[in-house]
C-alpha cells in the first residue's frame, strides 16, 4: 500500500495519503487498525516530509500512551489517572530530559497562546526538520554535529541566509525554553552555528514613482476589487494581508482626514504590536477605499473574494496580484515593493520618522497620532 520512495505515504489519483499500521498493544485505543490522512499535496518532497512529521508525532504520541499504561509504584495512591499528553514529566522519564517534540509542546502550550496559526506552524516545521535529520531526541543528546548537519541540510535546500537565521532561531528559542523551563544543566549546541546570513538575499527595491502612476491609471481603467486592493496598497504602504483582511467598519471617510484603521482580527493577525494604527487615505488609496466600501457585495468584508474561509486568503491575494503586476513593474518588484516605495516618499517629503513609522507600521508602541501635512502624498 506504501510506495516505495516515501516511507509511510501512497499516492491515490495524484495526491499523497499517509498511513501508519496501529501497533497492537495500542489498537484499544482506534476504532481502525490503519492511520490513512490525505497530505493534500502532490509534490513528493512536500510528502515525504509531512510524512516524516507526521510520523515523528505518532510515535512521541504512541510513547507517552506506552509509559501512561506502564505499572507504577504507588500506582493505587493516584487521586486521578496520570495524564496521557506528551510533555515531559521527569517522574515517567528516566533520562530527567524531554525530547525536543516534548520540548515543542511546551513551548507552543506556554507561549503559543493569542499568537497567530503561523507561530506554531514555523516552530513546528522547523522542529521537524531536526527530527527528519538527527531524529528526536532527548536534548541532552543533540550534539555539534547535528546543529552542523542541520546548516547544511538547509543550505542545500536553497534556503537564503536570512531563512536559515530564522530556523536557527525558531529552534533556538524551544530549546531554550525548555532548558530554563526544567532547569536543565544542558548546553544548546544550535548557538552560535555560522553561516552566511548574506546567502540568496536580494535587497527589496521600491517601485519608482513613474511606475505607480502607471498601475494606478490601470487600477482606475480596469475598476474591480483587484485592483481596488492595489490601489489601495499603494498609496498607503500597508501589508497586502493588512489591506485584504479589512472589514468595510475599518474605512474611516467622514472625517477631515479620512483613513484606515489596521487592527487585529480573528482572520487576519498582525505582524507586530506596532501594525496596529490608523493610515491616511489620500490619493488613489482614497478612490480605491470609497470604491470597497460602496460596493454592494452583500459581505461586511472590503475585499469578500480573499475572506471566504475564517482566515484572510493573503497568499493568494499574492500570487494574483504579483503576477499581475508585474508586467508593469521592474524586475524583481512585487506588492510588498509599495511599502519599501512609501518609505522612500515620505522621506522625500521629509516627514518626521515618528510619523512615518507610525504610518508603516514600523515602530515600537508609543508613537503619536498625528497626520499633518500628508495630504500631499
Amino acid at each position: 500500500m506504501q510506495t516505495n520512495s516515501i516511507p509511510y505515504t501512497f499516492n491515490r489519483h495524484g495526491y499523497y495519503y499517509f498511513t501508519r499500521r496501529v501497533p497492537k498493544d495500542l489498537a484499544h485505543h482506534y476504532s481502525r487498525l490503519r492511520i490513512v490522512e490525505c497530505l493534500r499535496t502532490t509534490s513528493a518532497r512536500q510528502a515525504k516530509l509531512q510524512a516524516q512529521q507526521a510520523a515523528a508525532k505518532l510515535e512521541a504520541y504512541w510513547a507517552s500512551l506506552r509509559v501512561a499504561h506502564t505499572s507504577l509504584p504507588g500506582a493505587d495512591y493516584f487521586v486521578t489517572q496520570p495524564s496521557t499528553a506528551v510533555f515531559f514529566d521527569a517522574n515517567k522519564d528516566s533520562t530527567g530530559q524531554p525530547d525536543l517534540l516534548q520540548a515543542l509542546e511546551l513551548y507552543l502550550h506556554l507561549k503559543g497562546k493569542n499568537r497567530p496559526k503561523s507561530f506554531e506552524a514555523a516552530a513546528s516545521r522547523t522542529c521537524n526538520y531536526l527530527i527528519g535529520i538527527a531524529g528526536n531526541k532527548c536534548l541532552g543528546d543533540y550534539t555539534r554535529a547535528d546543529a552542523l548537519k542541520f546548516r547544511e541540510w538547509l543550505v542545500n535546500r536553497g534556503l537564503t541566509g536570512s531563512s536559515v537565521t530564522r530556523n536557527f532561531s525558531y529552534l533556538k528559542a524551544v530549546f531554550n525554553f525548555a532548558v530554563s523551563e526544567y532547569a536543565l544543566d544542558v548546553r544548546n549546541p544550535f548557538i552560535g552555528v555560522y553561516h552566511d546570513r548574506q546567502a540568496g538575499v536580494t535587497k527589496r527595491q521600491p517601485i519608482p514613482m513613474q511606475n505607480i502612476k502607471r498601475v494606478q491609471a490601470k487600477c482606475r481603467q480596469i475598476d474591480d476589487d483587484m485592483r481596488w486592493l492595489v490601489a489601495l496598497l499603494s498609496d498607503t504602504g500597508l501589508r497586502l494581508a493588512e489591506g485584504a483582511g479589512l472589514l468595510k467598519t475599518d474605512i474611516h471617510l467622514d472625517c477631515e482626514v479620512p483613513f484606515v484603521r489596521i487592527q487585529k482580527h480573528p482572520w487576519r493577525g498582525l505582524k507586530t504590536r506596532s501594525s496596529e494604527r490608523n493610515v491616511p487615505l489620500v490619493g488613489q488609496a482614497l478612490w480605491a477605499a470609497e470604491r470597497a466600501l460602496h460596493a454592494s457585495c452583500g459581505s461586511a468584508f472590503a475585499f469578500a473574494r480573499y475572506n471566504q474561509t475564517d482566515t484572510t486568503a493573503a497568499n493568494s491575494a499574492s500570487a494574483a496580484l504579483n503576477k499581475w503586476l508585474k508586467q508593469y513593474v521592474p524586475t524583481g518588484c512585487t506588492m510588498h515593493s509599495f511599502r519599501h516605495s512609501m518609505r522612500d516618499r515620505l522621506r522625500a517629503v521629509q516627514c518626521p520618522a515618528d510619523i512615518a513609522d507610525q504610518i508603516g507600521g514600523w515602530a515600537a508602541d508609543g508613537v503619536g497620532q498625528g497626520y499633518a501635512g500628508l495630504l500631499i502624498l
